[in-house]
């Protein structure tokens, strides 16, 4: 019989997160070409960043850029 994973937050706590994400964020979903993924990621941590906030850094600079 499988281990049941154990939750490293309560249920309130796993309620206040959704709430928040519902509330606060969206996802926009990206396709890459096989192998980039990691490229991205390995820069993104080079720069001390997730590849979450290094997508968003990439796309602000590029519509500033964009509009000047």
């Amino acid at each position: 019989m499988p281990e049941e994973k154990k939750s490293r937050y309560t249920p309130a706590q796993k309620k206040a997160a959704e709430k928040y994400l519902k509330e606060s964020v969206e996802d926009i979903r990206i396709r890459v070409p096989k192998g980039k993924k990691a490229i991205v990621k390995a820069h993104a941590e080079q720069q001390g960043e997730s590849m979450n906030q290094f997508v968003i850094r990439a796309i602000n600079e590029t519509m500033e850029r964009d509009t000047e």
